[in-house]
């Protein structure tokens, strides 16, 4: 078993029984996740893009492992998944001092109001 397999196993493992203490929240996440998906204005090979790409800027492993698995299975090119992951890199590392941003206004603005 690879990285990626292991941690989607342990983590469908843990939402299962998850699910037997709190079944309507379990159940509606799933209807979340399959209605999101779903074909409408863009497919869901489209859909599943956007997603790997915020598994990725958000650094989620099994994000990761649970969308390249569906992408694999609706037949991604290599060409797709690289620019999709093209966009997650860029937008991670312009997320990243724009982030930075929110604590740094956060220490002046805390310490102006402190030195009044």
């Amino acid at each position: 078993m690879t990285k990626f397999q292991t941690i989607t196993h342990n983590i469908s493992t843990n939402l299962s029984d998850l699910g037997q203490h709190i079944p309507d929240v379990m159940k509606n996440f799933s209807r979340l996740v399959s209605s999101g998906a779903k074909d409408g204005a863009l497919d869901t090979k489209t859909k599943e893009l956007i997603a790997i790409g915020i598994a990725v800027a958000n650094r989620c492993d099994g994000c990761i492992g649970f969308h390249t698995k569906k992408l694999i299975d609706l037949g991604v090119t290599e060409q797709e998944l690289a620019e999709a992951l093209g966009v997650a890199i860029f937008m991670g590392e312009v997320l990243q001092p724009c982030m930075q941003r929110k604590p740094w206004g956060l220490l002046k603005s805390l310490t102006q109001k402190r030195n009044k």
